[in-house]
């Protein structure tokens, strides 16, 4: 049965003898937990200048230094799949959340590019590993709920990152990078202990029917490996979009339209806060149109709202283009998860996701170079052309087929 336009309501005490009230603490616990990455990493991202300035490396050293977060992340996104169906993505998401809070201090520890290279793949690999995690947990709570809530859980994460990088915009000047730092490691492992053990307390509550029975897939388990890789690709096509404004957008408003700095980098702000809105309105939104017309409509918005941002010729109506754009992404990346996780489980979840995060690093060099070769508009308007390229896609594969709940 196509998953795409077909929503169920929640049943209390419905599937593995799950209650309502057990099923909305667990969705609490992880919302928690998705915020939780979102704030710590970008509490990181703000210190990454006094980090620069502390080890003595030069931007070429740095960006060196910094591949070690998405290589960590990339190798550990292939192996947590396996480590959530062998342990569950409870316990895995309560693991690298210890790991995340606690490897987020080490940065601000080193006095070297080398040395602060090594701590950023320990610190990448719990990133990675918490993503997989946590939206494996997110799936499995979806197909109990049975409501399409997983743009709640996205939200979450984009309003932690809003949270970090405004207080570590604050503290920036005041406080040192370590004591910083060493704040985040505290307040990550407070979260956890408050709520792990309500993850640690409850095995995923999806029955183990809705991933089996190959007779509820007719396409087979090559079949949903390729889907799964699609909807990787849908994922990878949204947030290539994403890296691209966080790196380049705030420079084409200066560059391009003259706009004053504080109005630059107010652009990518806009962009996340119209993101995180539409995320938060996501749930709703696929109720009522279903998964196929949110993915549809989602990349055909971001597609015209990146022309707009990357052509217009006044700063203001660049700025609707970004606020448009972001409207238009924040739930593609949710969807095309959920879709690969209920096709495939953990395993389904770590591909999409090392996908998308492999377009999350792709987006900013592509734009560079195309920059170079062109001009800096010209570039933004791949972000577009993918965009639109996940709508195809998702249109495309409207007839994708997922196990069917036992009732």
């Amino acid at each position: 049965m196509p998953l795409l336009n077909k929503v169920r309501t929640a049943v209390p005490g419905g599937p593995g003898g799950d209650t309502a009230a057990s099923l909305s603490r667990l969705r609490f616990a992880l919302t928690l937990f998705f915020a939780l990455d979102g704030f710590l990493f970008a509490g990181w991202v703000v210190r990454i200048p006094a980090i620069k300035q502390q080890t003595g490396a030069s931007a070429g050293d740095l960006g060196l230094a910094l591949l070690g977060v998405s290589a960590g992340a990339v190798v550990t996104m292939t192996l947590t799949g396996r480590l959530c169906r062998r342990f569950g993505s409870h316990a895995v998401t309560v693991a690298t959340a210890v790991l995340l809070s606690l490897s987020i201090a080490l940065p601000a520890l080193t006095h070297s590019p080398l040395a602060l290279g090594l701590v950023l793949l320990l610190f990448g690999a719990a990133y990675g590993g918490i993503n997989v995690a946590m939206n494996s947990a997110a799936v499995d709570l979806v197909a109990a709920l049975r409501r399409p809530v997983m743009p709640s859980f996205h939200a979450a994460f984009s309003l932690g990152g809003m949270l970090g990088a405004g207080i570590g915009g604050l503290v920036a000047g005041s406080v040192s990078p370590a004591a910083h730092l060493l704040g985040l490691t505290v307040a990550g492992l407070l979260l956890t202990a408050a709520a792990g053990p309500v993850l640690l307390r409850q095995p995923s509550p999806a029955p183990p029917e809705q991933i089996s029975a190959s007779s509820d897939r007719p396409q087979g388990a090559a079949g949903s490996r390729g889907l799964v890789v699609v909807f990787g690709v849908i994922a990878l096509c949204t947030a290539y979009g994403e890296g691209a404004l966080a790196d380049w957008g705030a420079l084409h408003l200066e560059q391009d339209l003259h706009a004053h700095p504080g109005v630059a980098a107010a652009g990518y702000s806009l962009f996340a806060l119209t993101m995180t809105v539409g995320r938060l309105s996501g749930t709703a939104l696929l109720e009522r149109l279903g998964q196929t017309r949110t993915l549809v409509a989602g990349g055909t918005t971001a597609a015209g709202g990146m022309l707009l941002g990357a052509l217009a010729p006044s700063i203001w109506l660049a700025l609707l283009g970004f606020a448009v754009t972001g409207l238009g992404l924040a739930n593609i990346f949710p969807v095309a998860v959920a879709r690969a996780g209920a096709l495939a489980g953990p395993s389904g979840v770590a591909a999409a996701s090392t996908l998308g995060y492999g377009g999350m690093l792709l987006g900013p060099p592509s734009i560079g170079f195309l920059a170079d070769w062109f001009s800096l508009p010209l570039a933004l308007t791949t972000v577009a052309v993918l965009a639109a390229g996940a709508a195809v896609i998702g249109y495309a594969a409207r007839n994708a087929r997922v196990p069917v709940p036992v009732e």
